[in-house]
């Protein structure tokens, strides 16, 4: 599997090396995306997804995932840097290896959904659409509809 390093800090591609509960306890406590997705479900999502998983010192402090076909389309998702370790450029070292991973060079469309972070993402090539142009559909769940057992 993948393996980048900067300093003290390794990004890895490799599933297996995914802290599944810390990541599950960001997404449920942490993100306003994901608020309370039960663990079953971000298994499932970590197991069907390209991942990046960062690191400091072998405990996991970051993650973001590519919902993806390898061919034509890809979809970002569940990207965050733990708090204690922001302000250090991770976030965009993270977003230049994925937006460089030889798997995803060829994808016709990648897309994501953010409510705060239009900044960083502008700097990789991303644009709000505008969807007159595009016709951009979708459906939208409630997360509190969608973690209910």
């Amino acid at each position: 599997m993948g393996y980048k390093y900067k300093g003290e800090y390794l990004l890895s591609m490799d599933q297996e090396e995914m802290d599944l509960h810390y990541i599950h306890h960001y997404l449920s406590e942490e993100s306003y995306w994901a608020k309370g997705i039960d663990l079953k479900t971000v298994e499932k999502s970590v197991r069907n997804s390209l991942c990046f998983g960062l690191f400091r010192n072998g405990t996991q402090v970051g993650f973001a995932r590519v919902i993806t076909d390898y061919a034509t389309f890809g979809y970002l998702a569940d990207v965050f840097v733990d708090e204690h370790h922001r302000g250090q450029g991770l976030s965009k070292w993270m977003m230049d290896e994925i937006m460089n991973h030889p798997d995803l060079q060829k994808l016709r469309r990648l897309m994501l959904v953010t409510k705060d972070a239009h900044g960083l993402y502008k700097q990789f090539g991303f644009e709000v659409f505008n969807n007159e142009d595009n016709g951009l559909m979708g459906i939208r769940r409630k997360a509190e509809e969608m973690y209910r057992d």
